[in-house]
C-alpha cells in the first residue's frame, strides 16, 4: 500500500512540475493559480532546485530513499527546464543599448505607481536613455505634463497624451503617454478616450498619427490576475493583441503578463497579435520588472516593449538601478531599427 502510494506521489508530482514548467503546453498559462505561479520562472527555478536538494537529503532514510531519489530527479529536471527557458529568453541583461542611428526609435516603459516616482526622476531617465516613445501606467495626464515639462528643459521635447477610465481609484486608471515630436503629431482615438474600446478596468491608449509616418502607438495596461479579475485580465490581453494588426504598431507598457501567458495569443510568429516581444528577441526577456523589491532574476518580467514586423529590435534594457525610486516597477527601454 505504501508503495502505491509513493507512486502516486510521484506520479502526481511529475504532473505539477510539467504543468508549472511548461503550462502552455496544457492550455493553463492564463487560469489560476497557474498564471500566478509560472510570473516568477527564475523563483520557481529555485523552489525545484530546493526540493530536489531536500529530496536528496531525505533520501537517506531508508524507508522513503525511492519516493525521494524519485522526487529529487523530477525536481531537478524541472530545474534545468526553467533554467533552459529562462537562458533562452536572455541572459543577465547587461548589454548597453546600442548607438542610436538616425533612424532609430527608443522606446521606454515605466509603470510609475502613481505619485510614488517624482516627475522629475522620470524626466531625467527618459532624456538619458534618449527615448522617443515613454508609456507611463498609473499616471495621470498632470504628471505627465510636468515630466513633458522636466523634458523641455533637459532640451528633450514631448508632447503627452492620456487615456483615462473615471470609475478606477487612484492613479491607476489615467496612462500617460509621451511622444517626441520627431515623430510627428499624434492624437489619441475616440474609443480610447471614452472607453467604448479598451482594457477593462485600468486604461490604455491607443495613439494614431495625425500627420508623419510614425507608427500607431499603444501605451498599454492590463488589469493585475488576481483571482477575482481573472476573466477580465484574460480579456485585456485578447483586447491588446487585437491592436497589434499586422500594420505599423509599436506597443509598451504594463501587461500584468510574462509572454508564458500570452502563448496562443500570437498571430504569424508575433508573441502577442502581430507583435514580437523586444526583450526576448534582445536578451533581456529573463529579468523581472515586477517586483522591484526582489532581485530581477527572480522578478515577474510583466512589463514589455513590442512590435510588428516594421520594426527590429536591436537591444534593450531593464533599469536595475533605480529600485529605491518610489515604483514597484523597473523601466524598460529597448531601441528599434525599422526592419525594411
Amino acid at each position: 500500500m505504501l508503495r502505491l502510494l509513493g507512486i502516486l506521489l510521484a506520479v502526481l508530482s511529475a504532473i505539477a512540475a510539467a504543468v508549472l514548467t511548461w503550462p502552455g503546453f496544457f492550455r493553463v498559462e492564463r487560469f489560476y493559480p497557474v498564471a500566478q505561479i509560472v510570473s516568477f520562472r527564475g523563483g520557481l527555478a529555485l523552489v525545484f532546485a530546493a526540493v530536489a536538494l531536500l529530496a536528496l537529503l531525505l533520501a537517506i532514510a531508508r524507508p522513503i530513499r525511492p519516493l525521494a531519489l524519485a522526487i529529487a530527479v523530477i525536481a531537478g529536471v524541472a530545474t534545468i527546464a526553467n533554467v533552459a527557458v529562462l537562458s533562452a529568453r536572455g541572459g543577465l541583461g547587461t548589454d548597453p543599448l546600442p548607438v542610436k542611428t538616425d533612424e532609430s526609435i527608443r522606446v521606454m516603459t515605466w509603470n510609475t505607481a502613481g505619485p510614488a516616482t517624482a516627475p522629475e526622476t522620470i524626466a531625467r531617465i527618459a532624456v538619458a536613455m534618449d527615448a522617443d516613445i515613454v508609456a507611463l501606467p498609473e499616471t495621470t495626464i498632470e504628471t505627465g505634463e510636468s515630466v513633458a515639462i522636466a523634458m523641455r528643459d533637459l532640451g528633450h521635447r514631448m508632447w503627452a497624451h492620456h487615456a483615462e477610465d473615471p470609475s478606477t481609484e487612484w492613479d491607476a486608471g489615467s496612462t500617460t503617454l509621451l511622444i517626441s515630436p520627431e515623430l510627428g503629431d499624434y492624437a489619441v482615438i475616440e474609443s480610447s478616450l471614452d472607453g467604448s474600446s479598451n482594457t477593462s478596468t485600468v486604461p490604455s491608449a491607443v495613439a494614431m498619427p495625425v500627420s508623419g509616418d510614425g507608427p500607431i502607438v499603444v501605451a498599454a495596461h492590463a488589469v493585475a490576475p488576481r483571482p477575482s479579475y481573472m476573466q477580465s485580465w484574460r480579456d485585456d490581453l485578447q483586447w491588446l493583441a487585437d491592436q497589434c494588426g499586422d500594420g505599423n504598431v509599436i506597443m509598451a507598457g504594463d501587461f500584468n503578463a510574462t509572454v508564458d501567458h500570452m502563448t496562443g495569443l500570437g498571430v504569424d510568429g508575433g508573441t502577442l497579435g502581430h507583435c514580437a516581444d523586444a526583450a526576448v528577441e534582445t536578451g533581456s526577456g529573463a529579468l523581472g520588472t515586477w517586483s522591484s523589491q526582489v532581485p530581477a532574476i527572480l522578478g515577474a518580467p510583466i512589463d514589455h516593449v513590442m512590435a510588428t514586423s516594421h520594426w527590429r529590435a536591436t537591444g534593450s534594457l531593464v533599469l536595475r538601478a533605480l529600485d529605491d525610486s518610489g515604483s514597484d516597477h523597473r523601466p524598460l527601454i529597448v531601441q528599434y531599427e525599422p526592419a525594411g
